[in-house]
């Protein structure tokens, strides 16, 4: 079944209007962060019905189907096996409960904490990973994840390749 993500169909640029987001974690750019260090951005964890929840700030989860910093570039299907459509939503609904009582913190509880604690309370095992973190969901994001349009590589590398190029010029003047 395909699934409407609205925070999807509204971007022009899509290749599709319809992406299929159930069962996955998506990731949007963080502007300023990721412009210079591209492996970092925002997650988000999308229902059985391809929703979006993501901890947007302290004592706030958005489970809207939107994302706090524009439509997910970058998504990753994860296979739930025997967990069933049942366990993975009130999973999420569960980390959306915790979280909507927590302080945001940058580095230490953010919203790749928020999916590791989804993950972990429903007990995937996926990609080799048994216990979720927000550093094995960082690199597992930047190495697996699919890129969901053909312009959103440059969402993610163009800032920091135009950087570059800015300094690697002006070196040579």
């Amino acid at each position: 079944m395909r699934i409407i993500c609205p925070a999807i169909t509204t971007d022009a640029t899509m290749d599709s209007n319809v992406q299929d987001l159930s069962f996955s974690i998506v990731w949007s750019p963080l502007p300023f962060v990721t412009w210079l260090l591209p492996f970092i951005g925002h997650l988000g964890i999308c229902d059985s019905q391809g929703i979006a929840s993501d901890f947007r700030g302290s004592y706030y989860v958005g489970s809207d189907g939107r994302m706090a910093f524009g439509a997910p570039t970058r998504a990753l299907k994860v296979d739930v096996g025997e967990i069933g459509a049942e366990q993975w939503d009130a999973a999420i609904r569960q980390a959306n409960s915790t979280y909507n009582q927590r302080i945001h913190n940058i580095c230490c509880d953010n919203c790749h904490s928020h999916v590791a604690c989804a993950l972990n309370d429903m007990h995937v095992r996926a990609f080799g990973i048994e216990k979720w973190s927000m550093i094995n969901l960082c690199f597992l994001m930047f190495f697996r994840s699919r890129f969901l349009y053909q312009w959103a590589i440059l969402s993610q590398f163009g800032p920091l390749l135009l950087l570059i190029l800015i300094i690697t010029l002006v070196k040579t003047l």
